[in-house]
């Protein structure tokens, strides 16, 4: 029986609870002592630990937003439904997330958390170092990059609500479903086109332990709101932070990747990004990655060669 006047753990609502991102960071709310209402669509999907509460259906059903969300701490959105056509992950990113945030909103709960990505960012050659003003890719852009800027635009629009728009590039780690240790490697070693690239072109990355650890620090209340996005989420707004480790390139990647695979590199000599996707406000913040480039590429190489195996 907890004591009067002591503080609650907190309650988080994590949608997409069973996915990549998603379960990592349930695994850190609950490790910070939260309770998680995991939402996942399919019934027996959320990370099977205590202090894990399953949720079913889509988030963006008014009923479930409205009930999931009542006596919440935080809410973490990081559902986007890459590598669908641009109409469904306009229908459900860009309209879907907001019906989740105003629920918060209407619900009086105190954070929303999104996990959003660098890629809106424009990346173009000559571009330079990005930071949380730098210009955002045009409408001309790829669906995915498109419709998470047009997600983040869509979650700042919300009035009332104190948000944080994460924003990662690659995020390395091992898993099933990882896009850059497992599902682009598969990619590298069966299509001889995906072993093109520019050897350096800059390959901002994170290790998905350390963008959880940020996740769950920022919807757990361990990084206080302040009235300077610098220092903290600015009450009743949207503060983006970026979300990278220490500096890469894309022939620190392609060469672990190819090596692993016992395949070649082919490499190109264009234009490219070679700049820096600046972290510092995230630092500011208190967080610091803890996974170096050269774990981070081991994990990949020792993933790749048990696979073969």
């Amino acid at each position: 029986m907890s004591q009067p006047g002591a503080a609650q753990p907190p309650v988080v609502v994590v949608t997409g609870a069973n996915g990549f991102v998603g379960a990592r960071i349930c695994a850190a709310l609950v490790d910070r002592g939260a309770t998680v209402r995991a939402v996942v669509r399919r019934p027996g999907t959320a990370p099977l630990v205590t202090g894990i509460e399953e949720q079913v259906g889509d988030f963006y059903d008014q009923g479930l937003a409205t009930a999931v969300v009542q006596g919440a701490s935080a809410v973490v959105t990081t559902v986007h439904p890459m590598g669908t056509d641009r109409e469904n992950q306009h229908r459900i990113a860009v309209e879907g997330t907001p019906v989740l945030a105003r629920a918060a909103r209407d619900a009086r709960v105190p954070r929303l958390v999104h996990v959003s990505t660098a890629a809106v960012y424009d990346r173009s050659p000559g571009a330079g170092d990005v930071d949380e003003s730098s210009p955002l890719v045009g409408d001309d852009a790829g669906d995915y990059a498109v419709t998470k800027r047009d997600t983040d635009a869509a979650l700042a629009a919300v009035d009332g609500l104190t948000s944080v728009v994460l924003r990662p590039p690659a995020i390395l780690g091992s898993g099933e479903t990882s896009i850059w240790n497992t599902l682009r490697p598969a990619n590298i070693r069966d299509d001889e086109e995906a072993r093109h690239a520019v050897p350096e072109q800059a390959f901002a990355w994170v290790h998905v332990d350390d963008l959880a650890a940020l996740a769950a620090d920022a919807a757990s209340g361990r990084i206080a709101s302040s009235t300077d996005p610098r220092k903290g989420p600015v009450g009743d707004t949207c503060t983006v932070v970026n979300v990278a480790a220490e500096p890469a390139t894309n022939r620190d990647y392609y060469e672990t990747v190819t090596r692993a695979l016992g395949v070649e590199p082919v490499w190109q000599a264009t234009p490219a990004w070679t700049g820096r996707l600046l972290a510092e406000r995230a630092h500011e913040w208190g967080w610091a990655p803890t996974v170096p480039l050269a774990r981070a590429l081991a994990e990949i190489d020792e993933g790749l060669r048990n696979r073969s195996r």
